[in-house]
């Protein structure tokens, strides 16, 4: 059990070690050594940068009952191979898909989020939180609008 913890560890060492873009497994002084805020690093960052054309889209007016769908274009910045861990929206209504693979630097990738509006009727706002190996970690994009009931929702 202990060694097939240790054998996990050490290939999740070698995964951030190529992410980082280093050859080797990090050592216990690189682990251990404190964090800097990444507004305090400036431009030396060697983190992945997401960023969008936008963050926030409005939809408008839509009848209840249509799905919203909207894309979100990123670039990758930063010095180092971006990953998404994973996207959460605040609502199960809302769906995001991400990219499930490094994007590299330079690189562009999407998020595309899908908002169905059944039982969703009037002024509506949605966030979905991407987590990454970016800092800050958590990145939050924002879809709203206005939904107009049906009749049923009237009766």
């Amino acid at each position: 059990s202990n060694k097939k913890l240790e054998n996990n560890i050490k290939s999740l060492e070698r995964r951030v070690a190529v992410l980082e873009g280093k050859s080797g497994i990090a050592s216990p002084e690189v682990s251990n050594t404190p964090s800097t805020p990444a507004e305090n690093l400036g431009s030396n960052t060697e983190f992945p940068v997401m960023t969008f054309n936008d963050t926030e889209y409005d939809f408008g007016s839509v009848n209840e009952g249509d799905v919203v769908e909207y894309t979100f274009k990123f670039t990758n910045t930063g010095k180092s191979p971006l990953l998404i861990n994973k996207a959460t929206a605040t609502c199960g209504c809302t769906v995001p898909e991400w990219p499930k693979k490094p994007v590299g630097v330079g690189e562009t990738g999407v998020i595309s989020v899908k908002f169905n509006t059944k039982n969703k009727p009037n002024m509506q706002t949605k966030y979905v939180n991407i987590n990454a190996n970016t800092k800050p970690e958590v990145t939050r994009l924002k879809i709203s609008g206005n939904v107009v009931p049906s009749e049923d929702s009237n009766s």
